[in-house]
């Protein structure tokens, strides 16, 4: 029981950051429809550097975003195998 609430704070970051992720992912379609400010590609990069790889592959699916650029298609799902081997270390490391 105490190796998750060891875990807990890491997983509620996680479940966080994804959330951001998905839904600027949909705000930056809406914007895209209708011709308004958005936000930068570099920005979703470093969301899905710091955690946000699977919120972002969500929200590109769903809202059918960037799903044409190759910079997208690919480096989201990397940053997302990334994300994964950085939650198993960190959850080795605060679960000793």
């Amino acid at each position: 029981m105490t190796d998750l609430l060891n875990l807990w704070p890491l997983g509620m970051a996680y479940l966080i950051i994804n959330a951001i992720g998905f839904l600027l992912m949909g705000w930056d379609k809406n914007q895209a429809r209708s011709r308004s400010r958005r936000i930068p590609e570099k920005w979703f990069f470093i969301l899905a550097f710091l955690g946000g790889a699977l919120g972002a592959w969500l929200g590109m699916q769903i809202f059918r975003h960037k799903t044409r650029h190759t910079t997208f298609v690919l480096g989201i799902p990397l940053l997302l195998v990334w994300n994964v081997l950085v939650m198993y270390v960190l959850g080795q490391h605060l679960s000793l």
